[in-house]
């Protein structure tokens, strides 16, 4: 009996040494293909024209790439990194694969760019259905990798801080009953998790994800400043107190001072 009991303990001890250490992995294992600080697999093409004219727009909300800032270095992503919207204004460096595509140009070049749009199933010859992780990235992002005449290129990826001029900016849209705001230029981590938004004269009020970068809430502002507490993805927060004065217009942007602490 004895010994039948020492078995049991043994037996006890073993199952739970590899429940920690199953817990362990999952928790090891977490980071998700659009968060993931290590070097990745994925592949690329470009879309947009050589002027990068058809890349302005697109599912982040951004509208006109140059007057938000983000310009030409930019990529729309396939739905395995473009995580329902949550990673638009994100940043990654890609390098060309040069021992896997004879279009990629040597020296090891990189292109550091943000994330702006969505790459939708059925895009780029299937490049961009699920599971594959995929940049259609602009013309000249490309050209900067490869010959454009390679179409299709492999490339190594990864996370990186994104370094923006100005501050954090808020576009207000929407009407005095529905507060309807786009969230960009934002260093640090770039993508936004969760935005808050309060009046002088009300409690925070947490805003909903619409799309893109676009947050909304159905609360009366009218006449009161307004201030915003900003999350990214890796939990970071930071509050701008009173950025719009009492007598802001839906239609205007409101910059913050700084990025200085998601930098």
């Amino acid at each position: 009996m004895e010994s039948l009991r020492r078995g049991d303990e043994l037996l006890t001890a073993s199952m739970l040494m590899i429940i920690i250490i199953g817990f362990a992995f999952e928790v090891v294992d977490a980071a998700q293909p659009w968060a993931t600080k290590s070097w990745g697999d994925a592949h690329a093409t470009f879309y947009g024209g050589q002027d990068a004219s058809g890349t302005m727009g697109g599912a982040c909300g951004y509208g006109n790439l140059y007057s938000t800032g983000y310009g030409t270095s930019t990529a729309a992503l396939s739905n395995g990194l473009f995580n329902n919207g949550f990673t638009c204004g994100a940043c990654f460096t890609l390098v060309c694969k040069l021992e896997s595509s004879r279009w990629c140009y040597s020296g090891g070049k990189s292109i550091t760019i943000t994330a702006t749009n969505a790459c939708p199933p059925g895009s780029e010859g299937g490049w961009c259905d699920p599971p594959r992780l995929h940049f259609d990235l602009s013309y000249p992002m490309f050209q900067t990798l490869a010959q454009p005449v390679g179409g299709v290129i492999p490339v190594n990826y990864k996370r990186v801080p994104c370094v923006r001029q100005g501050g954090v900016r808020f576009t207000l849209q929407g009407n005095p009953w529905f507060n309807y705001v786009l969230v960009y230029n934002v260093g640090g981590d770039g993508d936004v998790a969760a935005v808050s938004i309060k009046g002088s004269s009300t409690d925070w009020v947490t805003m909903n994800h619409n799309w893109g970068q676009y947050w909304s809430a159905g609360v009366q502002l009218t006449g009161q400043t307004l201030s915003f507490e900003v999350t990214l993805g890796s939990k970071i927060s930071l509050v701008f107190w009173n950025l719009a004065p009492t007598n802001w217009q839906i239609g205007q942007t409101y910059e913050a001072d700084n990025n200085q602490n998601f930098q």
